[in-house]
């Protein structure tokens, strides 16, 4: 998902303090953003699988990774349920403004910008449709009341499209480019998630198989990833794995606190037949407003000024650039991120914030150490500690870790 930016607007000609803006922006940048960091890294310890139903050859938590890693599904089709619970207050639609990006659409935004469309996953629950045909096509639909939202990747163009509004979204990939270079679709499936999980290994973490179920009607194994760590906010990662394919059908992420998962992801309807060609085939209806990317990325409409601050990062564009010394401090599971955004004062909360303000202040918690003092921005997964000095501390730790580790590098 695209980085989160400022509304801070500057009127055309109008003189500033240099770097004045991105300090600006970075103190609302930052809290906004840290609701979709989780920092945790895997280690392996093999175990063997505990019978159940359906019955399933046993496996050991080594051999199941090796069959994920080694699955080659490149085709498949089906409908995921997703649901989030950070643990965010009811703040009357605000808390929804701030994970869709909406602070800094500006009048020159459209409802089909996928950065902020689909950041809405970060929240509540939601049904898609999904249908993957190899590396170059892929769609996703969000499925809404009386409406659906569209994306569509399909060779070198890119789609998004919002029936509600009668928006259109398109941009291209440079289809010769591999990596950094190619479009970046959003995490959708529960092998999006599984990836993510399962980057690295390390000894701070146990892995086993803990037994098998039955998801969209495939027969699967369980493999249950926790912390050795203590201080770490999982609890636990299960990923249920489809026995045939080794693909990942189910993610389900439960906080150390307990109670719902913070993140569920799990297909409701599977099949592995490939998509038609003509599923990723898209033409702008008669009458819809249509939006190029470079119309967003430049953050103007028709030589219109930008409206953003200086230094603001563009859509897209990674949230650590203009972020000064972005370093991990600790390891594994209670790994913490920290950088300085060079604006003194601590969080934005309180009067000077405004509504955004308001709403910071109604999550912060006033801590202090010997780092100085500082507010505590938490939610049941990750934490952030942002100091009076402008530094951040953000990790999937509890409080009390974020202070030592704050603590620790002062």
């Amino acid at each position: 998902m695209a980085p989160y930016e400022s509304d801070d607007t500057t009127t055309a000609g109008a003189t500033r303090e240099p770097g004045a803006g991105r300090r600006r922006a970075a103190r609302y940048v930052v809290p906004v953003t840290v609701m979709g960091v989780a920092a945790a890294t895997i280690g392996l310890v093999p175990a063997i699988a505990n019978s159940g139903d359906p019955d399933l050859p046993e496996i050991t938590a080594a051999q199941l990774i090796e069959k994920m890693a080694e699955s080659d599904t490149e085709r498949l089709s089906g409908t995921v349920k997703i649901t989030t619970d950070l643990g965010l207050p009811d703040l009357g639609g605000l808390e929804s403004s701030l994970t869709s990006g909406a602070l800094d659409r500006g009048e020159g935004g459209s409802s089909a910008d996928p950065s902020a469309k689909l950041a809405e996953l970060a929240s509540g629950t939601h049904t898609l449709r999904v249908a993957v045909d190899g590396p170059d096509r892929q769609k996703v639909s969000l499925l809404e009341n009386a409406a659906e939202y569209s994306l569509i990747h399909n060779g070198k163009d890119v789609w998004g499209y919002d029936s509600a509004s009668n928006e259109v979204y398109h941009g291209t990939v440079d289809e010769s480019a591999e990596g950094e270079g190619r479009e970046q679709q959003p995490p959708a499936t529960p092998k999006d998630f599984a990836e993510e999980a399962l980057k690295a290994v390390d000894d701070t973490t146990s892995v086993t198989v803990d037994g098998t179920a039955q998801v969209a009607g495939r027969d699967a194994y369980k493999l249950v990833v926790k912390p050795k760590q203590s201080g770490s906010t999982v609890g636990a990662i299960s990923i249920a794995v489809d026995h045939r394919t080794g693909t990942p059908l189910k993610f389900t992420l439960t906080p150390a606190s307990g109670g719902a998962a913070v993140v569920d992801v799990g297909f409701t309807k599977v099949s592995f037949d490939r998509p038609a060609a003509s599923t990723f085939d898209f033409t702008p209806p008669k009458g819809a407003k249509v939006t190029e990317e470079g119309a967003l990325e430049d953050g103007k409409k028709d030589g219109e000024p930008t409206g953003k601050p200086e230094g603001a990062p563009k859509s897209g564009e990674d949230l650590s650039k203009g972020l000064d010394g972005l370093k991990v401090l600790g390891e594994g599971w209670n790994s913490v991120a920290t950088f300085d955004t060079g604006a003194e004062g601590g969080l934005p909360t309180g009067s000077e914030g405004g509504d955004l303000g308001g709403f910071l202040g109604s999550l912060g918690d006033q801590v202090k150490g010997e780092f100085g003092t500082g507010t505590v921005f938490s939610t049941r997964l990750v934490n952030a500690l942002f100091t009076e000095d402008g530094k951040v501390y953000v990790g999937a730790v509890t409080k009390d870790a974020l202070v030592k580790t704050a603590n620790e590098a002062k």
